[in-house]
């Protein structure tokens, strides 16, 4: 499983409406792998739509966010004002940290 992060640019828009990861999930198709959407609406840099996909690869499992989340901004109004920006692998720093530094470093320095 891959989590996705989808970055958008709000354009004129206030945030995210209330029912973006659901709107999302609705976009899904059966053989997408789209097991979960989480919308964060307040971050820095722009709204991002966390999506959690089953998949072959991170490469097939960003494309089939993006392909996801631009037939979301397509298909309902509420999200038309959006446009996606970026459509990545999040990164777990604090474990990459760990493998960098080893099991005795201090995570949160």
């Amino acid at each position: 499983m891959y989590l996705v992060h989808a970055r958008l640019w709000p354009g004129a828009q206030e945030g995210l409406p209330v029912d973006a990861a659901s709107l999302v999930s609705r976009c899904a198709g059966p053989d997408d792998g789209l097991e979960y959407v989480v919308a964060h609406g307040e971050t820095q840099g722009g709204p991002v739509l966390g999506m959690f996909l089953l998949s072959e690869s991170l490469a097939q499992a960003e494309a089939v966010a993006a392909d996801i989340c631009q037939r979301a901004l397509r298909a309902h109004e509420s999200l038309r004002g959006f446009r996606l920006h970026s459509c990545e692998a999040a990164m777990p720093a604090p474990y990459y940290d760990l493998l960098l530094n080893g099991p005795d470093a201090d995570p949160l320095s």
